[in-house]
């Protein structure tokens, strides 16, 4: 799969265990969502801030994944991370799985993520300073639909 055309600005090396291999060899598909899951939170860290996030949570409405080949153990694997749409009260980030050596992209996954008001229980408008943050960081300026 070619992505050359998108811009990924963060990315973290995925630190693989042993643990992580199922009984063909590979990465269990399970292990995919945990490393996105991981680097997630340190993409929202890193870009929106933790000033940020104590006043307002990020809940995952939707995720999913397409799996293009296998990660062995012990490729050595970067998240690459990016939030590719925000909508008024929720956010698509989508993050691939890549090989450091081949470059080759091993998985994809896409996660619908709501902002949410914890002591309400429910989802709320996207905080414009958020929104701000992410726009500049994913130079977003003109994406809005």
């Amino acid at each position: 799969m070619d992505c050359d055309d998108i811009v990924f600005r963060h990315e973290m090396p995925a630190q693989l265990r042993w643990s992580d291999v199922d009984q063909f060899g590979h990465v269990n598909n399970s292990v995919y969502f945990q490393l996105f899951d991981m680097c997630k939170t340190k993409y929202v860290q890193e870009v929106v801030g933790m000033d940020t996030l104590k006043r307002v949570a990020i809940v995952v409405a939707s995720i999913k994944a397409d799996f293009f080949a296998p990660i062995f153990y012990p490729d050595e694997i970067v998240i690459q991370s990016k939030i590719t749409h925000l909508g008024n009260k929720s956010f698509v980030i989508r993050q691939r799985a890549v090989n450091v050596r081949t470059k080759e992209v091993k998985c994809e996954g896409y996660t619908t993520m709501v902002t949410y008001d914890m002591e309400k229980k429910c989802s709320i408008t996207i905080p414009d300073d958020f929104r701000a943050k992410v726009e500049e960081y994913e130079d977003m300026s003109e994406d809005r639909d």
